[in-house]
């Protein structure tokens, strides 16, 4: 048993990256990662030939199973979901071979595909499974598994643009809220690119956007339109899903947190996170990565 204990823990990483990208919520994710080691507990390990295999593929088909139950609930979500951050500074791994498909902006996109796609993508392009690999725990052929891939590639192609590296994203990120802070509206006009768009994700919280905010002008508006919001918060700079983010404070407790898409023509897209659920999750995941091991 020592040893199945070893080899899960070796492979929890991996187990919860796999949920996190399908998903979309580090608190599923967990849920996920929680029953497959259940399931491993009670697994007859002798008759288990590849380890990986067993619990790649068990993290998967739960991961699709809550994606397809999480699809119905978020229905009646209110006003823009966006998929819970995750504090990714704490985890020097988080290297070329398992930061693909974790940017907030790409999670989000990743939701326009079937749970079934988003699977095949994230095991493809995050972590490099085969194709016979990918039809196995998927249950598909090799060639069905191929022409899923394409697809979810050509689907998400539009949304993929030239993707800033994460300096310049930290830079741009920076002049956006130096920006906003001082009510700076032309600044913030010249930053975004024509068909900018802001969303909030508050599930019916006030003070949250319930539509998105689309248009270069609106936007900085938008981010300008309170003057007494930017003087009552402190900003704290944060690194989240690989990228640069802030986390907003008011009266000591965080409740906001905020961060962009950009690419070499500017910024296309801000992202606000109301939800106390979700701030909540990714103060829990600021501890949590480091003795993990990260996504």
């Amino acid at each position: 048993m020592s040893e199945a204990v070893s080899v899960f823990v070796e492979l929890r990483p991996r187990l919860f990256g796999i949920a996190y990208r399908v998903l979309g919520s580090a608190v599923e994710a967990e849920d996920v990662v929680q029953e497959v080691w259940l399931r491993w507990q009670r697994t007859d390990h002798a008759v288990v030939v590849s380890p990986v295999a067993f619990l790649s593929s068990t993290t998967t088909r739960l991961a699709i199973n809550v994606a397809q139950s999480a699809r119905v609930r978020r229905e009646t979500y209110i006003g823009p979901w966006l998929p819970e951050p995750v504090d990714t500074s704490n985890d020097p791994q988080v290297g070329a071979e398992r930061a693909e498909a974790l940017e907030l902006a790409l999670l989000l996109v990743l939701e326009k595909l079937s749970p079934t796609e988003r699977a095949a993508y994230v095991l493809r392009e995050a972590f490099d499974y085969g194709y016979p690999e990918i039809a196995h725990i998927l249950r598909l052929s090799p060639v069905n598994v191929r022409k899923i891939v394409s697809r979810a590639r050509k689907h998400l192609a539009d949304d993929q643009r030239d993707t800033v590296d994460a300096a310049e994203h930290r830079k741009l990120l920076d002049a956006f809220v130096a920006a906003a802070r001082q009510g700076d509206v032309a600044s913030l006009e010249a930053l975004l690119t024509p068909d900018a768009v802001s969303l909030s994700d508050g599930n019916g919280i006030r003070g949250a956007a319930r539509v998105p905010v689309l248009g270069r002008a609106r936007v900085a508006n938008l981010s300008t339109a309170c003057p007494r919001f930017w003087p009552t918060v402190e900003v704290e700079p944060v690194e989240a899903n690989g990228r640069g983010g802030i986390l907003l404070h008011r009266d000591g407790r965080a409740a906001t947190f905020m961060t962009i898409a950009a690419t070499c023509r500017g910024i296309h897209q801000v992202m606000w996170v109301f939800n106390p659920s979700k701030i909540s999750a990714f103060l829990g995941s600021r501890s949590r990565w480091a003795a993990v091991g990260g996504v």
